[in-house]
């Protein structure tokens, strides 16, 4: 079929069939989403977003700079000043000079923050299995392969550009 009759018309089955997945993939994620936030405002009074803030300076004990902890949180930098104001206030997180460049910041847990991020982590990660213990051992390793081979595949095609036709 011509390319001007739109992608609907030059759809295949093959190709709903992906959309179902991705419906189906994103269904999955907002659920496990939604719980996870349900469970840490209701045992630990936190949200997913400062949960994910610290989950990222865990892995950096010796700090982050505030625009590279927006770049792996992938929010703006608004948004990161307003977490580490609350996460400061908590006495969570502290704000350093960075000794490299002057004019930067660099935020990181404290001691404290370091021990709370490392009871809520435990406990969410007992939520995630608990969530997932429904499913066989082999399905779960098949679908870290299978995503991982999609995530592979979708990189490599971000170079490529779809052209959706109109009509």
């Amino acid at each position: 079929m011509p390319a001007s009759l739109g992608l609907e018309a030059r759809a295949t089955d093959d190709d709903h069939q992906s959309l179902k997945l991705w419906l189906r993939m994103m269904a999955c994620t907002n659920q496990v989403q939604a719980e996870l936030r349900r469970q840490l405002r209701q045992q630990f009074g936190i949200t997913l977003a400062r949960f994910d803030y610290m989950a990222q300076l865990h892995r950096y004990p010796e700090g982050l700079s505030m625009r590279l902890l927006g770049q792996y949180l992938m929010v703006t930098g608004g948004n990161v000043t307003g977490l580490t104001n609350e996460l400061v206030k908590e006495g969570w997180v502290e704000r350093l000079a960075d000794p490299e460049d002057r004019r930067s910041v660099k935020v990181r847990l404290t001691q404290v923050g370091v021990q709370t991020f490392e009871q809520i982590a435990t406990v969410h990660e007992a939520w995630v299995v608990s969530m997932f213990s429904g499913l066989r051992v082999q399905d779960r390793k098949l679908m870290i392969d299978l995503l991982g081979s999609l995530r592979q595949q979708v990189a490599a095609s971000t170079s490529d550009h779809i052209e959706l036709g109109h009509g």
